[in-house]
C-alpha cells in the first residue's frame, strides 16, 4: 500500500482525510495558540537547521540547493531520531505534514513528503 502523506499550511482548516496532523516547522506558528492547534505532534527536530532555514529564506530560486542540503541534513544526528520516528508514524498512518510557510511547495514539508513517499533518498 502506498503511503498517505499530504502537506499543507498549518492555519488552513482540518479535514476529516488528514489522519495525523504533523506540524514540521522549528518554531511555533505566528499567531497561533498551542491550545487551539489542530495538531497531533511537533517534530520540530526534524526541521531544517536554524542555519539552513536562514540563508534559504524561502527564495523559491534556491529551492534545488535548499532540498539537497535539507536531505542531507535528515542523516545527521540531529535530525535522525525524529526523521526515524516520522518514517515510523508515516509506515503506520496516514499523515498531513504541516507548516507556516506561504509556498509551502517550496517548504521543508514538501521535501519531506517526497522523502518518505521515497521519490527522494538522501544522498
Amino acid at each position: 500500500m502506498a503511503k498517505q502523506i499530504k502537506y499543507r499550511r498549518v492555519y488552513e482548516e482540518t479535514s476529516p482525510r488528514d489522519g495525523r496532523r504533523i506540524l514540521v516547522d522549528r518554531v511555533w506558528p505566528r499567531g497561533m495558540r498551542k491550545d487551539e492547534a489542530d495538531i497531533d505532534e511537533w517534530l520540530r527536530d526534524v526541521a531544517p537547521s536554524t542555519e539552513l532555514r536562514k540563508w534559504y529564506g524561502h527564495e523559491p530560486s534556491r529551492f534545488t540547493e535548499f532540498r539537497h542540503r535539507y536531505l542531507d541534513e535528515l542523516r545527521d544526528s540531529e535530525h535522525r531520531e525524529a526523521a526515524g520516528h516520522l518514517r515510523d508514524l508515516a509506515d503506520h498512518d496516514k499523515l498531513t505534514l504541516l507548516t507556516a510557510t506561504k509556498d509551502v511547495d517550496h517548504s521543508q514539508a514538501a521535501v519531506l513528503a517526497e522523502w518518505l513517499t521515497g521519490a527522494a533518498r538522501p544522498m
